[in-house]
């Protein structure tokens, strides 16, 4: 962010886990937060580089640590309950408790019913809605004792329209698990003064599942930088947790709220229209064009 000052409330020496913040979305938010003073636990199953999808836990914690955060890298398949449970005690204990969880791993596949095999479908919904689910339940004994408690899920508003099912159903059950979980621990948990919301883009991101997954550079180019993500997260994570939660966050409108004008620095490529991402209601109004800039190349 450079025209606004969102984050009145540093994170320093509060601990977030993050789940699958090896890279993209998930590392952007630890960066953002260690740029803070945080403790960062890097909940996520790289451990060795890959062509295809850069960045290890190993890798994360050097530029945690580098962004002047602490690290702690850990290697967490999602669908394991031990590596899950361990992995949230390793954290409180090296760090000293647990004040935020970002719920980021996720798995995507984008296949109608006759092509998704079984074990995908599997895959989906154990990592998206039960991974969610599971690292809430062992986490939340930590949370309750934290001064501002917060979590947040990447995932999108429960819209249910026709659309967002039709073609990949698997993947929007998956997906919309995610939020059914922030709908009901948000009510649940109140009690305890934890705040539980969801945060999603309103363009495509510029990630390796954009890159990899749904068209290469040209889906990049129309993107923008998991810094929007990042930059809404910490805006979220400085609210007052008992008075700011259940709420389904599109990532500009919130900037927007908040007082954030520029929005072009996002911009992946400002020759390119910015492509919508998937789930974002019809009546929600971007506060910015999503087309190509003049005059920008």
């Amino acid at each position: 962010m450079t025209d606004t000052a969102l984050n009145d409330t540093p994170l320093k020496g509060k601990t977030l886990f993050i789940t699958g913040a090896s890279r993209g979305i998930g590392l952007a938010i630890a960066l953002a937060a260690a740029k803070q003073g945080a403790n960062i636990a890097i909940a996520a199953k790289s451990t060795k580089p890959n062509p295809k999808l850069e960045g290890t836990i190993y890798t994360a914690a050097k530029e945690i640590e580098a962004a002047g955060g602490k690290a702690l890298p850990l290697r967490v398949n999602i669908r394991e309950e031990d590596h899950v449970k361990e992995a949230i005690e390793k954290t409180a204990q090296h760090f000293g408790g647990i004040d935020i969880v970002v719920n980021n791993a996720s798995a995507i596949s984008l296949t109608p019913l006759d092509k998704t095999e079984m074990k995908r479908f599997d895959l989906m919904n154990q990592v998206n809605a039960r991974g969610t689910f599971m690292v809430c339940k062992y986490a939340l004994p930590h949370l309750i004792k934290s001064d501002n408690p917060h979590i947040l899920s990447m995932s999108p508003p429960l819209d249910m329209q026709e659309k967002w099912f039709a073609g990949n159903v698997a993947y929007t059950m998956a997906k919309f698990g995610m939020s059914m979980v922030v709908l009901g621990l948000a009510g649940e948990l109140k009690k305890h003064g934890i705040a539980v919301n969801a945060l999603w883009p309103r363009t495509t991101i510029a990630t390796a599942a954009i890159k990899n997954i749904l068209g290469g550079d040209i889906m990049i180019n129309a993107s923008r930088t998991p810094a929007i993500v990042a930059d809404a997260a910490m805006g979220i994570f400085a609210k007052d947790a008992k008075s700011f939660t259940g709420q389904f966050i599109i990532d500009d409108s919130f900037l927007y709220e908040q007082g954030l004008r520029d929005f072009d620095q996002y911009r992946v490529d400002p020759s390119q229209n910015l492509m919508p991402d998937f789930f974002v209601p019809d009546d929600s109004v971007a506060p910015v064009s999503l087309k190509a800039l003049e005059n920008k190349t």
